[in-house]
């Protein structure tokens, strides 16, 4: 494999962010994987904006909903009109139909609207009255969500909170950062041009799917998932009382499916447990129900994973050997440099010849 597949789209997406490289890096994992993403963080990093330039560069139908506390769910997913000069009823479809959609500020809009996501996330269909309509495909969901507002705000119910393949948190910027993101906000931002078509990325994702997972891989993002279960058994009973429900089966599956991507997207056509490792905080961090006794221990879910991560044994893959032909071929190319050495070594320092042997021992008894 040959480069990195999007660091075209990578680049004209850093055309107008400064910094924020894991959060591209994941926007990037959940194209290939085809899963949903879910940013956090206070006003004003960009997570907005992100999300919208990396739909600009991606090309495709984009589509934005800005949640409110009077939204209903009709205004996701559609609704049956009524036409009087035809008497009949029509469908009109909502802007779930496209291929990426931004949910903005998701905590704002209450559990019933939020749950009109379920469907459609899970299943890329919109069932409206009897008749069931698939969403365009690729087909991909990343919301934004503020975590230090609770006026006017609402829980994700952990139903949907599941559907999302990972839950990213973004923090602040560096001062040399911050400095590069006040320059650009004194000139016109660039315009950001369509590098990929939903065809191309179709054909990445397809690709994804060839990538090697180790058995041993799966093995380990199962064991990871399953001591967020239950920590005792992984020789972390100080952590039993923290945990109130740990990862699901959905859990694992994006695990190594987002493991199978960052491999993808690094240039390698096979996963290594570090990708699985590296994606861990941000596939669990958000399926781990923590307990009363957690919060009031200030506990967060990273903590229980990284102490999780390093619990859990890590498997030692061995990558593929090359083909037959290609060890020969090393095999001459080592062998030749010693041969033209032994050919060029000068005849003084050749080893005596030993003496001819005497006919006459053969005949002793």
């Amino acid at each position: 494999m040959s480069g990195n597949p999007l660091e075209q789209v990578l680049y004209e997406v850093k055309r107008t962010i400064v910094g924020q490289d894991q959060l591209l890096e994941r926007m990037a994992v959940a194209l290939l994987a085809g899963g949903h993403l879910l940013v956090e963080g206070v006003p004003g990093l960009a997570k907005t904006l992100a999300v919208k330039v990396l739909a600009d560069a991606i090309g495709g139908q984009f589509q934005r909903v800005q949640f409110t506390p009077d939204l209903v769910p009709a205004d996701l997913t559609g609704t049956r009109v009524y036409r009087p000069h035809t008497g009949d009823f029509e469908t009109v479809l909502g802007p779930v139909f496209a291929n990426l959609l931004l949910a903005d500020e998701i905590n704002r809009a209450p559990a019933k609207v939020q749950s009109a996501l379920l469907e459609v996330m899970q299943e890329r269909q919109v069932t409206i009255g009897r008749e069931t309509f698939p969403v365009p495909s690729p087909f991909l969901v990343m919301a934004t969500q503020n975590p230090i507002e609770s006026e006017g705000t609402y829980p994700l119910p952990e139903a949907q909170v599941d559907r999302f393949m990972m839950k990213v948190v973004v923090g602040y910027p560096t001062a040399a950062e911050e400095h590069a993101v006040v320059g650009r906000a004194l000139r016109p931002p660039p315009a950001t041009a369509p590098i990929l078509s939903p065809d191309d990325l179709l054909r990445m994702q397809a690709e994804v799917g060839a990538v090697y997972v180790d058995p041993s891989i799966v093995t380990y993002a199962v064991a990871l998932v399953g001591a967020t279960r239950d920590p005792a058994a992984a020789g972390l009973g100080e952590l039993a009382g923290y945990v109130s429900y740990g990862g699901s089966p959905r859990a694992s599956i994006n695990l190594v499916l987002g493991a199978r991507a960052l491999a993808f997207l690094r240039g390698r056509d096979y996963a290594l447990p570090g990708d699985v490792s590296e994606l861990a905080c941000d596939v669990l961090r958000h399926r781990l129900v923590l307990s009363y006794q957690a919060l009031a221990a200030n506990v967060d879910p990273d903590a229980i994973v990284n102490a999780v991560l390093r619990a859990t044994p890590v498997p030692a893959v061995v990558t593929r050997e090359p083909p037959r032909a290609d060890r020969t071929a090393q095999a001459v190319r080592e062998a030749a440099p010693n041969a033209a050495a032994a050919s060029q070594a000068p005849q003084a320092a050749a080893a005596p010849a030993a003496p001819a042997p005497d006919d006459s021992m053969w005949s002793k008894p």
